[in-house]
């Protein structure tokens, strides 16, 4: 596995991980339609999540949030609304990015909620 795919997966398991302990329940990991994927699925009391995990080992380029671009954002929502009709769901949901820097022994977590709302 390429480290850059390594590092992913390091940090889609820390945010899991970091949900459960906010008491978030975790529905699906890296679910997927086509070519879209959904990092992370969970509930917040009654809420959807849809979570998007972004790990880099520096912010030398920027925060990891920044990479969640438009294009992103479009394939996260089309993917959202697949999920919602396959599991026949009519409920609130929210789009959270996870950001993780992982360049020290201590992983720096920033949870951004509602990091956006489509259009």
């Amino acid at each position: 596995m390429a480290q850059h795919n390594q590092l992913g997966k390091e940090g889609e398991l820390i945010a899991q991980k970091m949900l459960e302990e906010k008491g978030y329940k975790i529905l699906e990991t890296n679910w997927r339609h086509d070519k879209d994927e959904i990092d992370i699925v969970a509930r917040d009391g009654d809420e959807l999540v849809i979570v998007e995990v972004k790990t880099r080992s520096t912010d030398y380029f920027g925060p990891p949030e920044d990479a969640v671009d438009y294009r992103k954002e479009a394939f996260l929502i089309r993917a959202t609304e697949a999920y919602l009709e396959e599991n026949e769901l009519d409920c609130d949901s929210r789009f959270d990015i996870v950001a993780i820097i992982l360049k020290d022994a201590v992983p720096e977590i920033y949870h951004i909620k509602d990091a956006f709302y489509p259009e």
